[in-house]
């Protein structure tokens, strides 16, 4: 993997040369701390957890997409030595369905709880992989027999999968609701007028199919009960603060007696982050028998239940005048959501409906999305959720439209883009509840220069070379633009020890991100220490009160910001304490190497000497607070906006329908990168799932509802032999305006505009004049078009 970074790159550490005292760690190549503990074994995992006289707990899932419950026999099950308790809806019927998190959709949909998710199905059924039944027994292997012997008898029901048709047609999934659990609209400008003047009209309907983010690790919970004090300890979930207070609130008990403990994820992307009925079950269970409680998904479960993601279709229409600039853009969406809603939703309907016209000058812009229900396993958020989508929809669009005006791709959107002189673009409509604020950037210099970065003339002609030659060759642009820094606000914490160590207290989340490598350098610039003097904890409710979590590429923004305000008001705190004790005003102190030295003196004290003198004794003799700590809470309200492009060449085989990706470049404007080493690997882990979901992943249906993608023999993943070079080009010209770091969000920006790229570099390698308008792109399309272009040559 190779970068071509401007102003990315870390300088030499100016306190090396003499140039300044000051350490700088913000921008450094720093080695991820996580990594030594997950590539050695030695991290632990939910899945790793015995704890003493814990049940294991086993799922019976429905195995019909939408049926009447008739009647449901456990008698053998229970029979079976071993066994423990079967649960059924009569058990958890009083707890209702999982409940929606508090994101302000109640306010606007008042009966939104009626399409929640069902702990355990009571009358019917309505995706294939319900959580029907739940079995507890003494060892994971009686459980899976037992529930085999559990008898249930279905009478099946009319089965709807189409997203659109389910608006259309008779089946309905919720009586005396319909299937759209919310419709969306969002608008600015006079669109009707654009498309009465434009002189270019173009109108087309383009699909995403579902994938998901198919982590290593499945999900797993396991929960231990103090049945003295009536308190739950778990452990698996992901944002623990979230999933305490829904549990807690569905088991009616205070929050504090519901305590999240830390474990290692084995990944995330955005799947395992809400509340699922397992996890509440298993709460239910462990309190309900006093004993722990244990349960893991296999991969055909995880497959069939776990959230999936991506699938919309979007009917688009576009308004142009005689130049290809762009007047107007609608869009009608529908966003499969499955059969039910979860936890967040319609969170991720509501970005797709405020971030369809990307970082492009659209004077006007209309659109509506329904939210849907049919007979598919619910929909969750995944890395770029409704990024992924809108950008695909939107970048072939454009593609189409160049095509009509005359004109190539990248100057179509050089015709369009947004630069600096259009800064702020606040066309007046909000993304969850925030106002789409976009005010620092120029995306046309940054699309020049990544351009020319990646040499795309070189590309240009050296693909047009080999299509001379025979070879089935071509490129293609995407243009991507991100919303970070969803969720107002973040919690954070500082401790110095007498130890010799500092603790850093965070309400975010590590899913893999490299959040804990982040935070120790921030924390380590402000305190003038080196980051492995630093101890990152988070995902801990004991020690952390409250907290948002890590989503939406919001960990360094929010969680740094709060790291970085705990850190600065222990700075203070012992500049006080320390001009005290050694007798100086405190302006004639420099922090220098974490400690604070009197100026043109050798008298110093370092943070950790501070911090050992205010033990409580002591503190309590000067009236002071005892130790050297502090908390903050970082509160931002306005999101940031990081875009860049991605470029795709591309290689096919007539003979197979095969495909090679020759080369893959994606850049982005980071504002500032915290670590070069992290943002190389957000990069380029989010463009392996950006190819996956292009040109392998999907998840497939049988007319009557039945999955046929229920294991990796079936459900296509790309391997490191796939996988191309990633470059990338990250620079550093537009500092955001909302956080002191200046940083915008980089965890998705590899994602986003792939499926965009590798489509259009496949109709470039065929061109046959066919449109790719649905993904994935897949061997057997690809290997029909190059036939056909076979039979005309012939």
């Amino acid at each position: 993997m190779t970068a071509k970074a401007k102003a990315t790159d870390p300088k030499k550490n100016p306190s090396e040369g003499g140039l300044s005292k000051k350490k700088t760690w913000i921008g450094q190549k720093v080695l991820r701390r996580e990594d030594h503990r997950l590539l050695t074994g030695a991290a632990t995992f939910a899945g790793d957890m015995s704890l003493s006289g814990q049940l294991h707990m086993r799922i019976v899932r429905s195995s019909q997409a939408h049926a009447s419950i008739l009647s449901v026999d456990v008698a053998e099950a229970e029979k079976l030595p071993g066994v423990r308790m079967v649960i059924t809806s009569e058990h958890t019927r009083h707890l209702g369905s999982v409940l929606l998190e508090e994101l302000g959709y109640h306010e606007i949909y008042e009966d939104i709880e009626d399409f929640s998710h069902p702990l355990l199905a009571v009358d019917k059924v309505q995706y294939v992989g319900q959580p029907v039944v739940a079995v507890l027994a003494t060892d994971p292997y009686i459980a899976e027999d037992a529930a085999e012997l559990v008898s249930i008898e279905y009478d099946p029901l009319p089965v709807i999968l189409d997203p659109e048709a389910a608006l259309d047609g008779d089946i309905n999934l919720f009586p005396g609701r319909g299937n759209e659990g919310a419709r969306i609209t969002k608008a600015y400008g006079d669109t009707d007028k654009a498309f009465a003047e434009a002189v270019h009209v173009i109108k087309h309907k383009y699909v995403t199919n579902r994938h998901s983010g198919v982590p290593m690790e499945t999900r797993s919970v396991v929960v231990q009960p103090d049945p003295a004090r009536d308190i739950l300890f778990i452990w698996g979930t992901v944002h623990v603060h979230d999933n305490r207070r829904i549990i807690a609130k569905m088991l009616g008990m205070p929050e504090i007696n519901v305590r999240m403990k830390h474990v290692e994820l084995g990944g995330n992307f955005g799947v395992k982050g809400g509340v699922y009925p397992e996890n509440v079950i298993a709460a239910w269970a462990a309190r309900e028998l006093g004993v722990p409680i244990k349960w893991t998904e296999d991969r055909i479960e995880h497959m069939v239940s776990t959230s999936h993601a991506r699938e919309m279709v979007h009917r688009f229409e576009l308004a142009l005048d005689g130049d290809g600039k762009i007047l107007a853009m609608r869009d009608e969406i529908f966003h499969n959501h499955g059969a039910y809603f979860r936890q967040a939703e319609p969170l991720v309907s509501d970005i797709t409906a405020g971030i369809v016209f990307g970082p492009y000058r659209i004077p006007a812009y209309d659109v509506t999305l329904h939210a849907v229900f049919t007979n598919k396993t619910p929909v969750g958020a995944y890395r770029g959720p409704g990024r992924y989508e809108t950008t695909f929809a939107r970048e072939r669009v454009f593609d189409l439209a160049a095509d009509q005006v005359g004109i190539s791709t990248t100057e179509f959107r050089r015709r369009n883009l947004l630069t600096a002189s259009d800064l702020p673009w606040t066309p007046g409509l909000d993304i969850v509840h925030e106002p789409y604020h976009f005010d620092s950037g120029d995306v046309l210099k940054h699309f020049g220069e990544a351009l020319e970065a990646a040499g795309w003339s070189e590309w240009i002609a050296e693909s047009e070379r080999w299509r001379a030659e025979g070879r089935n060759v071509g490129v293609g642009v995407g243009i991507l633009m991100d919303k970070a820094g969803l969720g107002l606000f973040e919690t954070g914490g500082v401790e110095v020890s007498p130890a010799g160590r500092v603790t850093v207290t965070s309400g975010a989340s590590s899913v893999g991100q490299g959040i804990e490598t982040v935070l120790a350098q921030i924390v380590a610039e402000e305190l003038q220490l080196a980051p492995d003097e630093i101890d990152v904890v988070h995902s801990d409710t004991e020690l952390i009160p409250d907290g948002v979590g890590s989503w939406s590429s919001r960990s360094t923004v929010l969680a740094g910001g709060a790291a970085r305000k705990a850190a600065l008001a222990v700075v203070d705190k012992a500049r006080r304490l320390a001009s005290e004790m050694l007798e100086v005003d405190p302006d004639d102190l420099e922090l220098v190497s974490g400690a604070f030295k009197v100026k043109g003196a050798d008298k110093q004290l370092s943070l950790y000497e501070i911090a050992a003198s205010r033990d409580p004794y002591t503190a309590r003799l000067e009236n002071d607070e005892p130790g050297l700590a502090a908390d903050a809470v970082y509160v931002n309200n306005l999101m940031n906006y990081p875009y860049g492009v991605t470029l795709v060449q591309i290689e096919l085989d007539p003979g197979t329908g095969g495909h090679e990706i020759l080369r893959f470049f994606t850049s982005t404007e980071a504002g500032k990168v915290i670590n070069p080493l992290t943002t190389r690997g957000q990069i380029i882990g989010a463009a392996v799932q950006g190819i996956g979901g292009a040109l392998y992943e999907e998840f497939l249906y049988e007319e009557d509802g039945q999955p046929i993608t229920t294991s990796f023999m079936d459900y296509l993943l790309p391997g490191a032999q796939e996988m191309p070079n990633v470059e990338y080009f990250v620079t550093e010209d537009a500092k955001s305006t909302d956080n002191p770091f200046g940083a915008k969000g980089l965890g998705e920006v590899g994602i986003i505009a792939v499926g965009a790229a590798v489509a259009a570099a496949v109709d470039d390698a065929i061109a046959d004049g066919m449109h790719t308008d649905r993904l994935p792109i897949k061997p057997e399309h690809i290997f029909t078009r190059l036939q056909g272009l076979d039979k005309e040559a012939r």
